[in-house]
C-alpha cells in the first residue's frame, strides 16, 4: 500500500510540475520574454520542480 501511495504522489507531482513550468513560461511570454528550452534542460527543470512539489505535499 505504501508503494501505491508513493507512486500516486510521484505521478501527481510530475503532472503538477509540468503545469507550473508551462504556466511560468506562458506568463513570461506575455511579459515579452522568449524562452526556448532544450530537451535536457526541460527534463532537469521538470524533475527539480517535481521534487519541490513533492516536498510541499509532505508539509
Amino acid at each position: 500500500m505504501k508503494y501505491i501511495s508513493g507512486l500516486i504522489n510521484l505521478i501527481v507531482s510530475l503532472f503538477v510540475s509540468t503545469i507550473i513550468i508551462y504556466a511560468i513560461n506562458f506568463i513570461a511570454g506575455f511579459a515579452g520574454a522568449d524562452y526556448s528550452f532544450s530537451n535536457g534542460e526541460v527534463f532537469v527543470i521538470w524533475i527539480l520542480m517535481a521534487i519541490l512539489v513533492n516536498n510541499c505535499f509532505k508539509k
